[in-house]
Formats: structure tokens, C-alpha cells, sequence
């Protein structure tokens, strides 16, 4: 006899007990169990413990691991046909396991007074999602696609352009035309020398018809930055500031005016995940647009042909003078120097003492939503 024969440890128990020619009174009496607890056992009504199975093999000569294995696969058995399908739980794990509710509810995209009352998450996450029902929110596999993007986005990714829409929307902002918009760039390329001439960017922008607004990324969406289009017309730029640094803000800031200037995003919304390293580069493996906005950006921050006749001079050994000094005959902060010779060189622990923080120089004339801010929004 094998125990593969066997489907409960009820049924092995009581095979054991006929090859011996025993009942199960004898079996009790050897154990020094109650009769009626062992007629349970055999009757497969209560379940085998640790201390039993050991007792078992003892008295069988057999392995006290296969009682066990028995009652393990007998009340999964029983589980699986007790319980019944719930469509709802695969939902609960595709929202609660892919969105961080509990993050969104604090900073005040969702209303609901915690993550436990399900009834009000689903609810503010209809809102949210401007969908008719909880079955039909975007981020669920069987929800039809309403957000175009050039490349796919996660869940996470997804809500916080849902947030940039919503707050942009309600933004006010002058007329927009290709050609403000240049004018635009002009008048921020006098802005480079200074950090603190990065407050003048929001009114800049705001004048030349780009809603633009700063939203603090949601954990791990790794989120620079987005260009996306209200109606088809109205230009939005949103950047996370996921690296609050001067050279990293005029880069993604650049490359998301030059998607707007291309008039990408206006079918498929741009959103630009980690944007650095090759993705930052005019590599011919990223997408065409976004070589195009990575190669007017770093134009815009460094002359490139400057910057390689500077690098082609000064490598391997970049001192403070020579960035420096690079800085003021081009008329830009040091920090942008620095932040385009990492960049080149790979060597991002050099030149950090440059890359000065700017987002409360910014925030201060933006639409800001996150760093414990919340973004004005009529209900």
C-alpha cells in the first residue's frame, strides 16, 4: 500500500488499521485516545495535528509527513468547493495592489476616510477616473483604453496624469500659439545664469498659453515629466521634479516645451519616465520625439559644440576654475555645466555641489500639488 492510493487521512488511517486486522477501538486503546476523538479522525471530521501524525507513524511505521500532507490537500479540497467565485477580489487586487490608495486619499486625489472603507475608495476612484463604474476604471485589464500614450504607462503612471489633467483644466492661462511659445524659449535661455531666475518660469510659460504645473510623483512611477493637450488646444506641461535639481529642471523642462513646439502628445500623451541616461541622449533607440525633445533640450541648456570642444580640452581633469569659467563665458549656472558633464562623462558622483535645488524657487509662482500642498480644484 502506497499513500498516493489514498485522498484523506481518513481513508489511510482506516486502510492501516484493516491490514493490522485491528478496529478502531483497538487503535484508541494503543494511542491512549478517546474513542470517539479517533472515530472523528478516521471519519476525516477533525483534522490531524502535528502531535497525532507523529503518534501515527509511530504506532503504522510509516512517515508521520504523509498524514499531514493528506489533511493539508484534503481541507484545500474542501476550501476550493466551499468557496465561491468572487469577481470582485481580482478587481480589489488589480486596484489596491497596483494604485497606492493610501497615498492618494492623503494628498486629496480621492476622498475617502480610509483605505479599509471600500465602498467610499470605489466610489472616489469612479470619480477620479471619470469612469461610470468601479468594473470600468482604466487601470483594470478589461477596461476599454481611453488615454493614448506614445509608450505603455503603469497604473501608478496613469493616476498621475489623470491628477495633471484634472488640476490643469482649471488652469487660466494666455493665448497659445507656436510662435509664443518660441518666443518663450528665447526669454528663458536669459534665465540660465541664475537659479533664482527660475520664479520667472511659471509667468513665462503661463503667458505664452502652456498650462504648466508641478505634481509630486507617486512612489515608484519614476515620472519626470509629461506633455499633454486639453481638447487637442491647449498645451499642458507638468514635470514631478523626482530630482530637484537646477540642470534637471531646464532638461525635462526643455524637452517637454520642444513636445509642444513638435505638437506631439496631441494624439498619444507624451509622459516621460526616467529620462536619463540613454533615454536622455539622441540614441537611435529611443522613439523619434523623444530624440527630438532630448536634443533640443541639451542644446538649450549647453551649446553642444561648445560643451564638446570644453570636454575634448579640459578630460579627463574638469577643476573648479574651468567649469566655472566655462559657466560665465556661455552665461549659465555652473550647475548646468555640471549636470551635462555627468551626463557625457558617466560619472555622476563628480561636480554635486553645483546642482543646486530649485523646486521652492519655482513652486513659488506655480500651480503646485504635492510636498504637502494640495492643488485648488472646484468640486
Amino acid at each position: 500500500m502506497t499513500i498516493k492510493e489514498f485522498k484523506t487521512p481518513g481513508q489511510y488511517i482506516k486502510a492501516l488499521i484493516e491490514a493490522r486486522g485491528w478496529t478502531q477501538r483497538t487503535l484508541s486503546v494503543i494511542l491512549g485516545v478517546d474513542e470517539s476523538l479517533l472515530n472523528k479522525i478516521a471519519n476525516d471530521n477533525r483534522g490531524i495535528d502535528a502531535k497525532m501524525a507523529l503518534l501515527l507513524g509511530e504506532v503504522f511505521e510509516v512517515e508521520a509527513e504523509g498524514f499531514l500532507h493528506l489533511q493539508k490537500e484534503y481541507d484545500l479540497a474542501k476550501a476550493k468547493i466551499a468557496m465561491l467565485p468572487d469577481a470582485g477580489r481580482a478587481k480589489r487586487v488589480k486596484i489596491y495592489g497596483d494604485l497606492p490608495i493610501s497615498e492618494m486619499i492623503t494628498r486629496g486625489w480621492i476622498s475617502a476616510d480610509n483605505m479599509r472603507n471600500t465602498f467610499q475608495v470605489e466610489k472616489a476612484l469612479v470619480k477620479f477616473f471619470r469612469s461610470d463604474s468601479i468594473d470600468n476604471i482604466e487601470i483594470l485589464p478589461h477596461a476599454a483604453r481611453k488615454t493614448s500614450t506614445l509608450a505603455p504607462v503603469s497604473p501608478v503612471q496613469l493616476a498621475w496624469l489623470y491628477r495633471v489633467r484634472e488640476i490643469a483644466e482649471e488652469m487660466i492661462v494666455g493665448k497659445f500659439s507656436i510662435q509664443s511659445v518660441n518666443n518663450a524659449v528665447e526669454k528663458m535661455k536669459e534665465l540660465l545664469h541664475s537659479a533664482e531666475e527660475i520664479r520667472k518660469v511659471p509667468r513665462i510659460l503661463a503667458e505664452a498659453g502652456i498650462r504648466f504645473l508641478l505634481v509630486e510623483a507617486l512612489p515608484s512611477s519614476k515620472i519626470d515629466g509629461a506633455c499633454l493637450w486639453i481638447e487637442g488646444k491647449y498645451p499642458v506641461v507638468a514635470m514631478s521634479l523626482r530630482y530637484d535639481r537646477i540642470d534637471n529642471f531646464w532638461f525635462v523642462l526643455r524637452h517637454e516645451i520642444e513636445h509642444v513646439i513638435q505638437k506631439h502628445g496631441i494624439d498619444k500623451i507624451i509622459i516621460d519616465a526616467e529620462l536619463e541616461g540613454e533615454k536622455a541622449s539622441a540614441s537611435p533607440n529611443i522613439s523619434h520625439e523623444e530624440r527630438i525633445a532630448n536634443i533640443a533640450a541639451a542644446e538649450f541648456c549647453v551649446p553642444q559644440s561648445k560643451l564638446a570642444s570644453f570636454i575634448a580640452r579640459k578630460s579627463p581633469f574638469f577643476r573648479e576654475s574651468d567649469i566655472l569659467g566655462f559657466a560665465n563665458t556661455i552665461h549659465v549656472h555652473p550647475g548646468i555645466i555640471a549636470g551635462q558633464l555627468q551626463h557625457k562623462t558617466g560619472r555622476y558622483d563628480r561636480f554635486r555641489k553645483h546642482l543646486v535645488k530649485v523646486r521652492h524657487i519655482v513652486s513659488y509662482g506655480a500651480m503646485v500639488d504635492g510636498w504637502g500642498d494640495i492643488a485648488p480644484i472646484d468640486e
